[in-house]
């Protein structure tokens, strides 16, 4: 696949001439389109297309821009499956800004990050992982003397399209938790006009960043988002409907204890807090590491970090989810276990319509009150 190498990348080449002159081989080239095509629902068969657009592709500008976070999106990121976010990022595309992987430091790293918008205003695509304080003027953050907020604003202007990467990027996540000291916020808060797209997840998978930046490349263009921003490519179905435990959910197997014989025989979670049946995600399918493992797989609820507010709406992580219909909520195992064998289609049916009404209920709520001016409650920040 895309093997770093120490080919130079010519001004003016394309992906295709440079991936021959780097020895990538063209079935290499199209395992990995055909992958991307998969990801993105657009099946294989679209594969010959993405690798058409692909290969005529000039080197795009990328700019990085970190603020208020762990670096935990980036190493997330870094560590994709082959061909690599890395490798695509650093061969496929110019990164020239990005606190973390730029080995430079101070002033020349401001010129070059000002050179390169300059030269390709209206061309470059804008990465942001990291919230965005906003009280007291923006001290919180602060780089070569100035407020992130002003470097955000200002690697906008001039940006094509932005890709918000991570759960802080996109509402603020554990920084604007209550009582959001910082006043932390999102990029879809501080910029209005350019296209946004939100990656979530604390931190995002790496291949879900590359396919979207794969889409961006191919159609020239981001992909179409729910009402969150997020790709629907990715996140159009619940943890729940693609959970491979869903099974043991259906039949009223749970987890009621995490050293109990339920947790070695792999039953739900759901007991134990799992947010599965409210988060939207791929995680099921895409995984991370190399689809090696994921959080549920590994026997651990999800904590429906790709959701709006996550820290303060889906805390206490190991309660169980209220206002989630369906057999398995109010009553113990063994009756549950009984309900099913007299009805079990028409509980998955509740289950699912009163799924879906808690989160119109929920999304509804969360989008009448920004975050940052959530009133502090005890019970939701502390459980």
């Amino acid at each position: 696949m895309f093997l770093r190498n120490a080919e130079p990348w010519m001004d003016g080449s394309t992906l295709g001439e440079h991936l021959e002159e780097s020895g990538v081989s063209r079935r290499s080239f199209l395992e990995f389109c055909t992958e991307m095509a998969v990801i993105l629902g657009l099946g294989s068969a679209a594969a010959p297309s993405v690798a058409k657009a692909l290969e005529a592709q000039k080197r795009p500008t990328v700019i990085w821009l970190e603020m208020q976070e762990c670096t935990g999106c980036v190493e997330s990121v870094l560590r994709t499956e082959a061909p690599t976010i890395g490798d695509l990022v650093l061969d496929v595309v110019s990164l020239d800004y990005s606190e973390t992987l730029m080995a430079a430091a101070g002033h020349a790293v401001e010129k070059a990050k000002a050179d390169s918008m300059a030269k390709n205003k209206g061309g470059y695509v804008l990465i942001v992982t990291g919230s965005v304080p906003t009280k007291e003027d923006g001290i919180y953050c602060m780089v070569a003397g100035r407020t992130i907020r002003e470097h955000l604003e200002e690697a906008a202007e001039g940006a094509a399209a932005i890709i918000a990467l991570g759960a802080c990027a996109h509402w603020g996540s554990v920084q604007a938790a209550r009582p959001n000291p910082t006043g932390a916020v999102g990029v879809r808060d501080i910029i209005k006009n350019k296209p946004i797209i939100n990656i979530a997840g604390c931190p995002p998978i790496g291949d879900v960043v590359t396919a979207s930046v794969v889409h961006f490349l191919t159609f020239g263009r981001l992909p179409s988002t729910d009402r969150e921003g997020r790709p629907l490519f990715a996140y159009g179905n619940r943890i729940h409907d693609d959970c491979p435990r869903r099974a043991h959910y259906d039949a009223g197997q749970y987890v009621e204890n995490f050293d109990d014989d339920a947790a070695r025989r792999g039953w739900c979670l759901y007991q134990m807090g799992c947010k599965g049946p409210a988060t939207y995600s791929p995680c099921p399918i895409v995984q991370w590491n190399n689809r090696t493992s994921w959080p549920i797989g590994a026997g651990h609820p999800c904590i429906g970090c790709t959701e709006p507010y996550f820290w303060d709406t889906m805390t206490p992580f190991y309660r169980r989810l209220p206002e989630v219909g369906g057999f398995g909520v109010e009553e113990r195992v063994d009756t549950i276990g009984a309900s099913l064998a007299i009805g079990a289609a028409a509980g998955v049916l509740t289950h699912a319509g009163m799924t879906v009404l808690h989160q119109i209920r929920r999304r509804k709520s969360m989008k009448q009150v920004p975050e940052h001016e959530h009133p502090a409650t005890e019970e939701s920040h502390n459980g």
